[in-house]
């Protein structure tokens, strides 16, 4: 007999649970049943899941200890076989337990058969899909931290570039291209807050639920969370096996990090296009057209706003999978995985090219770049088109006694003004702008310079550069 056959006695093609039933499960069912050919990611998670429970059957007397070895050493042979790709993953077995529970029976005979004493599938696979998710939502942590390490430096690098800041895409008010990023910047560490959330209310181990009621045996729930890392038990049987709010709560909070990567991907697609001219992307970011030689695409931000819809149809999907089930475990929940992976693949693939995108390269000449060019130049260009600093003119008036609607008034007849003309505020005379209010001094055209009302924001949340200067600080010191 081999190692991967079955045992005397019995037929490799039957299942676990095979006893209860007159006929074999046809092949279409077996295909349309299975699981094993997703959920086979989560084998190292199995495998911890599996060495917790089975210490904690030997240290509460329910296995033998030399049980408890063989299961050890079968373990790390099983272990070893899948990480060199020699695990022989079969669809009959159904799962990635199954799978594995065959596996060990095979290498280390009944002790292999006495680990699933005290659980059942339900609270087992509940188990590793948490630690699955507990170890991607690390992955996903870090990855924000180094997404915000590269907006950071480009911030920085740029604290005091002016830009016109936008309201319905129209010219609005000047910002620095630094303090833009830093909203950024904001978004994700509220992104970092809603993961390191979700990690802590999802870690608290289902094993010991069994298939819904709990067990006999004399398990201790407490033992095998300390040794799998989690911060307590769940403390309902039926609440474990049954419920995937905690899958629900990673798509939602991949929805908003995709939401927030799809808006930042809207505005490169802006800033890069021609008739915009705000930045450039590095080549290898972008590609070219099969028919037009002078086409250079955004793709990368591109297909990252499509992404995010695919993320989104996930969080549906969940919620809807899960709107009509009645506790407790129902074969329905087997449809969580391929949702949960493919949002993770997805974010964690978004997360660490955009943390390369917003970065920095070493170029040719040894010199460190930063990978989106900004262009200053079509910035204060676009900065004299709408009027942004007509708001300072009405703080001004203000701050010499006018009424702020009365201000408002008499700045929006000088905008009329100066649009007729074809020019900007700062273009008007200082005899054309008394005409619209005597309180009008000399003083005012150093308001109404970009840099006048840049400087002229100087507080906390403000786009004066000192400020985003010492935002960007304040961030650095949140990365850690």
């Amino acid at each position: 007999m081999t190692e991967q056959q079955a045992p005397a006695g019995e037929n490799p093609q039957e299942k676990v649970w095979s006893g209860r039933f007159s006929e074999p499960v046809s092949d279409l069912v077996k295909r349309y049943t299975a699981s094993v050919f997703f959920d086979q990611r989560m084998a190292m998670q199995d495998i911890r899941g599996s060495l917790a429970h089975a210490k904690m059957l030997a240290r509460q007397k329910i296995i033998a200890d030399a049980d408890l070895a063989a299961i050890e050493n079968g373990m790390e042979q099983i272990r070893g076989e899948i990480e060199r790709g020699e695990f022989n993953w079969n669809l009959d077995d159904e799962d990635v337990h199954l799978n594995i529970e065959k596996r060990l029976t095979a290498l280390v005979g009944d002790a292999g058969k006495r680990l699933h004493t005290g659980r059942s599938r339900n609270d087992q696979v509940a188990t590793d899909i948490r630690l699955w998710l507990r170890d991607t939502l690390d992955t996903i942590d870090g990855l924000l931290a180094a997404y915000i390490g590269s907006l950071l430096k480009l911030a920085e690098r740029h604290a005091e570039t002016p830009l016109p800041g936008f309201t319905h895409l129209q010219v609005a008010q000047p910002v620095t291209f630094g303090h833009h990023l830093l909203a950024y910047v904001e978004m994700a560490q509220r992104d970092r807050s809603r993961v390191q959330d979700c990690r802590r209310r999802m870690n608290r181990l289902p094993l010991g639920a069994a298939a819904l009621a709990g067990t006999t045996y004399p398990i201790d729930r407490e033992f095998v969370a300390k040794e799998l890392g989690f911060d307590g038990v769940c403390e309902n049987s039926l609440d474990a096996v049954s419920d995937r709010d905690f899958a629900i709560e990673f798509t939602s909070v991949a929805s908003i990090i995709m939401v927030h990567v799809s808006r930042l991907s809207e505005e490169l697609i802006l800033w890069m296009s021609p008739r915009v001219g705000f930045i450039d992307i590095a080549d290898r970011f972008c590609t070219g057209s099969s028919i037009m030689p002078q086409k250079k695409n955004p793709d990368v931000p591109e297909l990252a706003r499509g992404k995010s819809g695919r993320v989104f149809g996930h969080l549906m999907g969940l919620l809807t999978l899960m709107k009509g089930q009645p506790l407790a475990y129902n074969k329905d929940n087997q449809e969580d995985k391929e949702p949960i992976f493919d949002t993770a693949d997805t974010v964690i693939d978004t997360l660490r090219i955009f943390a390369d995108m917003m970065g920095e390269s070493v170029n040719a000449a040894g010199e460190t770049v930063p990978n989106i060019r900004v262009r200053p130049e079509a910035m204060a260009a676009a900065l004299k088109q709408g009027f942004a600093t007509a708001t300072d003119l009405a703080d001004y008036l203000v701050k010499k006694g006018l009424p702020f609607r009365d201000a408002h008034e008499a700045v929006a007849r000088a905008v009329r003004a100066a649009e007729t003309k074809g020019c900007d505020l700062p273009d008007l005379s200082l005899a054309e702008l008394q005409a619209f209010s005597p309180l009008i001094a000399d003083d005012v055209f150093g308001v109404l310079t970009v840099a006048g009302s840049l400087a002229a924001r100087n507080h906390i949340g403000g786009t004066a550069p000192a400020q985003v200067k010492a935002a960007i600080a304040r961030a650095r010191s949140r990365i850690a």
